[in-house]
C-alpha cells in the first residue's frame, strides 16, 4: 500500500511517485548520519572524564590530578590520545575512497551495509576494550562505517528521492547527524553526573 502525495509530468517526463517504501527508505537510509554525527560528539566528552583517563590514560590523569600546568592550546599533550582521537578519522577518509568503488561497481546498499557491519564491530570493539590500543582498533573501525556511510547515504538518498522533493530527502544526513552529536551531547552530560560509576565495572573486567 503506498502514499501518493501528487506526480506531475515535466518536459513529458513522468516524476516518480512519494510512497511509504520510498520514504521508509530515505529515513532508514539517512540514520547512517546518526553514524558520524554521535562519533563526532561523543569523543570530546569520553576523552574529559576522568574515570576514561584513569583507565586508558593513567599519566594524563595523573598530571590533571596535580594540576601540572598545561598549554590552552595542548591541553593533554599525549601522542597516545591523539592517536586515539584522530584514528577514526584517518580510517574514515581512507574508508571514503574504497567507498566509492564499491558504490560504483556493487550498488550504495552494499556499501551502506559494509559500513553498518564495520561500524557495529568497531562498536563491540571499543565496548570491551581493555587496554587502549584494543580502543584504537575499535575507532579503526568506526571509521571506516563513518567513511562508508557520509560516501553511500547521501547519494542513494538523491537517487532514491523524486526530483521535486531530492533536496528534502537529500537533507535528512545532515538531519540525522545532528541528532547523532544531540544524543552524545546528551549522553556525555548524563555520564559525567555519574561519579565513579564505571570503576567498579572496569575493576571487575580486570
Amino acid at each position: 500500500m503506498a502514499i501518493l502525495l501528487g506526480t506531475t509530468s515535466r518536459n513529458g517526463e513522468q516524476e516518480g511517485k512519494i510512497t511509504v517504501f520510498v520514504v521508509l527508505s530515505c529515513v532508514v537510509a539517512a540514520m547512517g548520519g546518526l553514524l558520524y554525527g554521535y562519533d563526532t560528539g561523543i569523543t570530546g566528552g569520553v576523552t574529559s572524564m576522568n574515570s576514561f583517563l584513569k583507565e586508558f590514560f593513567p599519566e594524563i590523569y595523573q598530571k590533571e590530578e596535580e594540576h601540572t600546568e598545561s598549554s590552552n592550546y595542548c591541553k593533554y599533550d599525549s601522542q597516545l590520545l591523539t592517536a586515539f582521537s584522530s584514528s577514526l578519522y584517518v580510517s574514515g577518509i581512507i574508508a571514503s575512497f574504497l567507498a566509492s568503488h564499491i558504490t560504483g561497481n556493487y550498488g550504495r546498499k552494499p556499501s551502506m551495509i559494509t559500513g553498518g557491519v564495520a561500524f557495529l564491530a568497531g562498536g563491540i570493539l571499543c565496548g570491551a576494550a581493555f587496554n587502549v590500543y584494543m580502543l584504537i582498533v575499535g575507532r579503526l573501525f568506526l571509521g571506516v562505517g563513518v567513511g562508508f556511510a557520509n560516501q553511500s547515504v547521501p547519494l542513494y538518498l538523491s537517487e532514491m528521492a523524486p526530483a521535486r522533493v531530492r533536496g528534502a530527502f537529500s537533507i535528512g544526513f545532515q538531519f540525522s547527524s545532528s541528532i547523532g552529536t544531540l544524543a552524545a551531547s546528551l549522553i556525555n552530560f548524563g555520564f559525567e553526573k555519574i561519579k565513579g560509576s564505571s570503576d567498579p565495572l572496569l575493576e571487575h573486567i580486570h
